[in-house]
């Protein structure tokens, strides 16, 4: 696979899913800790998403640091932008920020009502 397959095959996950998580490992059994802690923060957050494992594939694991320009695993990409690693994700959802992303792009988690309004807020 040339590196512009292996770019425009990343770009095509990133298109067709709203969440997706490059991880090492799946939701289901991460092989590192920080792709662990992203995924409990996606999953308390009743966000659905796709878990990309980089570890199954080196083109791909060598070609998300290129295509967001970021050096480290796991990255998140939200509507089609990238959004950061363990540590942003994180911070985001602690300050709220992240929570706030999902609700302007419209991934919302579970409970929300069909109109992505959430009842608690006036």
């Amino acid at each position: 696979m040339t590196d512009n397959q292996v770019l425009d095959r990343i770009g095509e996950e990133i298109a067709a899913n709203d969440v997706v998580l490059f991880m090492k490992g799946t939701p289901q059994a991460p092989q590192c800790g920080f792709s662990a802690a992203v995924t409990n923060v996606l999953s308390q957050l009743g966000v659905p998403f796709k878990g990309v494992d980089v570890l199954a594939d080196d083109a791909i694991r060598q070609g998300i640091k290129a295509f967001s320009n970021w050096p480290t695993i796991p990255q998140v990409y939200v509507k089609g932008e990238f959004v950061g690693g363990c540590d942003i994700v994180r911070e985001m959802y602690q300050s709220g920020d992240l929570q706030r992303l999902l609700e302007e792009r419209g991934v919302l988690p579970p409970g929300q009502d069909e109109l992505g309004e959430n009842p608690s807020k006036p």
